[in-house]
């Protein structure tokens, strides 16, 4: 999956997800460790002891992001490096917290992507009863996630993306990193952004009619170039 999301970017595959009419489920986190994480999200709800998070890593498929639901607390890291070398042992290939981290310099020894709201000393000392469905979803900030979806994370932040469109979204993606790239060869030999969108027509049709949207002129550029 990471070799798949080398050559675009989160941005990307949101833009995608906006025009196959895909939930944009982007949640602004950072790389503590690593810069990018991809895979199929194991959910994980924290409760205080870190068992549940053993746990979840002993029911891994090889490839799979922990995704720990800590309710986006910042008072408690809970994630560090003996997790993620347990992590890593079990060959999963990232971890994504909704909530903060600790022993940071232990995880970068680690090398474990990880993803996650910042960094705490402190361990968790609570200890609560596991919720019943513990390890079937994940809430990430407004986001409800499954076994049945797809981790991205870059330094634009992490976005979950449906397992079953992981394809359609790809490879959209990768057409618009290409389109975008084009357009950035085509502003460095002389020709602007503003050119190359026919910004000036735009200014005039949107004066005679104000409810045109820059992206809805843009869409009928790219589908009348198609015809």
């Amino acid at each position: 999956m990471l070799e798949r999301f080398k050559d675009f970017s989160t941005a990307n595959v949101a833009d995608a997800c906006q025009r196959l009419g895909v939930p944009v489920r982007a949640v602004s986190l950072k790389a503590a460790v690593g810069e990018r994480v991809a895979g199929r999200v194991l959910p994980v709800q924290h409760s205080g002891s870190l068992d549940v998070v053993f746990e979840a890593i002993s029911s891994a498929n090889p490839g799979d992001v922990i995704v720990i639901d800590n309710g986006g607390r910042r008072d408690e890291g809970c994630f560090g490096d003996l997790l993620a070398i347990e992590a890593a042992f079990a060959q999963v290939s990232g971890a994504v917290i909704w909530g903060v981290h600790r022993d940071t310099a232990g995880l970068r020894k680690v090398g474990l992507p990880v993803f996650s709201l910042g960094e705490v000393p402190t361990y968790p000392w609570r200890h609560g009863p596991a919720p019943a469905d513990a390890f079937s979803t994940a809430t990430v900030g407004e986001w409800q996630v499954t076994r049945e979806d797809v981790v991205l994370g870059d330094e634009d932040g992490v976005l979950f993306i449906p397992g079953d469109r992981v394809d359609e979204l790809f490879a959209l993606a990768e057409a618009i990193k290409k389109n975008e790239d084009r357009q950035i060869d085509a502003v460095r030999a002389g020709h602007s952004l503003r050119e190359q969108m026919k910004f000036e027509e735009y200014l005039k049709l949107r004066a005679a009619d104000p409810s045109l949207t820059l992206p809805g002129y843009l869409h009928s550029l790219a589908a009348a170039a198609k015809e």
